[in-house]
């Protein structure tokens, strides 16, 4: 099974970090947070990665370079300045992700959620199976209430979780659609309502949305052994 890793990202929020260094290199514990996931996706097995990139994106190629160090084969999918959002990122990439399903990974978050919990297969009609989490801190009101398996909005006083930036995806859910700037979240509304969305809740392990300067220093700290993760 393939995966992507969403790259693309400025890191705004992360800045003077991302300045000159691309969200996904920056380093916790020695290592950048990209090269975790391509160590988790080589253990599960995987061989193909397609890496999307924009700002700095030669800075990943460079790292990086053809992934044959995890025993990986990455491609890249370069996108104009700015990047074309999550969608639209999927959408440009699509000739190098094939026919069949395919696991998303953000790569600006840290987990040690093992990859296996992530779907395989999708169920019929399904557009995505996508693995949630507890609301961190920083996000409290969460993403999407899950009910009975599917994915849906949070309303109704439903509990709410945090979407983990991983899941499972049909690339059928993108085809036929125009190249340009586009987020997941219009395409998440509109497939919950048609119940085309499966979900899993993941309560063990630790998941860290490494979206600013503070969190990142924080996880660097826990992961050299200095603070208790739990």
């Amino acid at each position: 099974m393939k995966a992507m890793i969403l790259a693309a990202g400025r890191g705004e929020r992360m800045r003077p970090l991302t300045d000159h260094t691309p969200k996904p290199l920056l380093a916790v514990n020695g290592k950048p947070l990209i090269e975790y996931h391509l160590e988790k996706l080589a253990q599960q097995g995987t061989r193909e990665v397609v890496i999307n990139h924009a700002w700095l994106g030669e800075k990943i190629e460079h790292n990086l370079g053809d992934g044959s160090r995890w025993n990986l084969a990455i491609h890249y999918s370069p996108e104009p300045a700015g990047g074309l959002e999550t969608a639209g990122g999927i959408i440009n990439a699509l000739p190098l992700l094939g026919q069949e399903p395919f696991w998303l990974i953000n790569g600006d978050i840290w987990t040690d959620i093992c990859f296996s919990r992530l779907p395989k297969q999708l169920g019929d009609g399904d557009l995505a199976h996508l693995l949630m989490v507890e609301n961190p801190p920083h996000h409290p009101e969460g993403d999407f209430s899950v009910q009975q398996g599917r994915l849906c909005r949070t309303d109704n006083g439903k509990a709410s979780y945090t979407y983990s930036g991983m899941g499972l995806y049909s690339p059928d859910w993108f085809r036929h659609r125009p190249v340009e700037k586009l987020p997941l979240r219009p395409l998440f509304d509109a497939a919950i309502e048609q119940r085309k969305i499966a979900a899993t809740i993941v309560t063990e392990g630790h998941w860290v949305d490494v979206g600013t300067p503070a969190r990142l220093a924080q996880l660097d700290t826990q992961l050299r052994g200095e603070d208790d993760l739990g």
